[in-house]
This record gives C-alpha cells, structure tokens and sequence, in this order.
C-alpha cells in the first residue's frame, strides 16, 4: 500500500487479505478433518482385515474340529454356516441400531473433534 491510497482502497484492500485468509483457513482445516477421519477409517480397516483373516482361520479350524465329533467333516461346515446364517440374519434386522448408527456417531465424532493447540 501506498501513502497516497485512500481509507476507502485501504480498508478494501484488508477486507480482500481477510476474505482470502478465511478462505485459506477454512480449506487447510477441512483438509485437516478429511485426513484425520481417512487415517482413522484405514488403521479400523486394518485390525479389521486382522481379525476377519484370525476368525476366519479359527471358524476353519473350529469347523473341522465340530466335523471329527459328528462324523464327517462337511458337518462341521454346515453347523459353522448354519451359525453365521442366524448371525447375518440378526445383523440384517438390527443393522440400524449395531452397524449404521455407531459408525456415523464415529465419523460426526471424528469430524466435529477439535484439536488441542497445547498439545502441538
């Protein structure tokens, strides 16, 4: 700025700096927000794909085990099927209150957490 610019052009001039700083300033936190709840979501993704592969192994397991008891092995399947069978029956009526609801509590939580600025 000049010493020869008006108050008027002056104070246009600050209202331009804070507009494009707000504007700044709204994007980097978005991108913040989008980062922390990526990152949370992919770490979740991971100790879920570790235990889906542990129960996997285990139902296995567990499906030849119940197969020695009854005779034939294929039994021992059909039992563990059967089982995840009622499981995914249940989970279809009750998917609102056990799966929809506390991930989008989760993600509003995670969207809404305000940073400590102590803490950095």
């Amino acid at each position: 700025m000049t010493d020869n610019a008006t108050p008027l052009a002056t104070l246009l001039q600050r209202a331009e700096d804070y507009g494009n700083s707000t504007i700044e300033l709204f994007k980097l936190n978005a991108i913040d927000k989008s980062a922390d709840v990526a990152s949370s979501l992919v770490s979740r993704l991971a100790v879920l794909m570790t235990v889906a592969l542990s129960l996997l192994i285990i139902n296995i397991g567990l499906a030849l085990w119940l197969g020695k008891l009854l005779g034939d092995n294929f039994y021992g399947f059909f039992v563990i099927g059967g089982f995840y069978a009622i499981l995914a029956i249940l989970l279809h009526f009750n998917r609102h209150y056990w799966i929809k609801t506390p991930v989008s509590n989760s993600i509003i939580k995670q969207m809404l957490k305000q940073k400590n600025h102590e803490e950095q």
